[in-house]
């Protein structure tokens, strides 16, 4: 499991650092997310991001320390060919949408295409359902996101930025998904040492681990509950 980190970070070492890109639409929240993920901080004045901005924190998955890098890409079409660039590298992402504004979710699609193509293909991936403190005037129902992460393979939370529901356990998720990844990745590397020359490799390969908070129903027998 994942342990909270000081805001902004933690001294000492670092084991790991994982780059997270945050994706979607325009003020569907992706800046608060961070803010309050990196500072625990919530602005009702929040300004849109332009171009590409970035924060840390360091978080205990165990007994590891992992620096999780956190890219906030604008949400804005003029930015999109300028953040492209800033899917390469990236470990994990979370797919932003608003739950009261159903265009934000239609849009989703999108992202994750234009994710697909320019990241890692072992990229660790959240679909996020943001502003859930505005229930009355919810425009996406759950089992629609639901339905659509499980088709796509995802992770899928809701949160609220404003009031920090399931904003650690979003992140928390991710981070420690994508720690057993490269655990995962590590491991396969070693064994395959005494064999041949090249690194060991998870192309090709589903890793589904069970994380906090998941909440995505089993679309075979392999994998996972919800907790």
């Amino acid at each position: 499991m994942a342990g909270g980190g000081g805001y902004g970070g933690a001294s000492g070492k670092v084991d790991y650092v994982f780059k997270v890109v945050l994706i979607g639409d325009s003020a569907v929240g992706k800046s608060q997310l961070l803010a309050r993920f990196a500072r625990d901080e919530f602005s009702m004045d929040s300004k849109a991001t332009i171009g590409v901005e970035f924060q840390t924190r360091t978080l205990v998955i165990e007994q590891k320390s992992i620096k999780a890098q956190i890219w906030d890409t604008a949400g804005q079409e003029r930015y999109r060919a300028v953040t492209s660039a800033y899917y390469r590298g990236a470990v994990g992402a979370m797919l932003v949408y608003d739950m009261t504004k159903r265009e934000t979710f239609e849009h989703i699609p999108r992202w994750l295409e234009e994710l697909r193509a320019h990241a890692d293909k072992n990229i660790v991936i959240i679909l996020i359902g943001n502003k859930s403190d505005l229930e009355d005037q919810r425009a996406v129902p759950t089992e629609d996101a639901k339905e659509f992460a499980e088709k796509e393979g995802l992770f899928f939370l809701e949160t609220s930025a404003l009031n920090a529901t399931n904003v650690e356990n979003s992140f928390n998720t991710l981070m420690t998904e994508i720690y057993n990844t490269v655990n995962k990745k590590n491991l396969a590397s070693v064994e395959n040492q005494g064999d041949s020359n090249n690194p060991g490799s998870l192309a090709g390969k589903k890793i589904v681990i069970p994380g906090s908070g998941q909440d995505i129903p089993a679309k075979t027998s392999t994998c996972c509950t919800s907790s």
